[in-house]
């Protein structure tokens, strides 16, 4: 016997509220936040320990590649600045 579940609601709602998932999305977000500052990190380190060993042809790419991980960090940054703030405010009246 099988049976057809539907998600669990109340009074028409789903169970986790905007807020619930809001802050879900913010912790996914910040997740992925560390990981890019960690292999930015790693990209400074790696790209500075070749020029200094004398591989000149690798700073300019490494330091390309630093400023797109750090616009991608910017721009998590404002998204979770953005949810926080949506947050705070409380749900918007309908």
């Amino acid at each position: 016997m099988t049976m057809d579940r539907e998600p669990a609601r109340t009074k028409g709602r789903p169970l986790y509220s905007l807020q619930r998932r809001e802050l879900t999305a913010i912790d996914g977000a910040l997740a992925l936040l560390a990981v890019l500052l960690i292999v930015q990190m790693w990209l400074l380190t790696a790209a500075l320990e070749a020029f200094l060993g004398g591989h000149h042809e690798t700073a300019l790419p490494a330091a390309i590649a630093a400023g797109l991980l750090f616009a991608g960090c910017c721009g998590l940054y404002v998204f979770i600045r953005g949810l926080d703030r949506r947050i705070r405010r409380g749900p918007s009246p309908r």
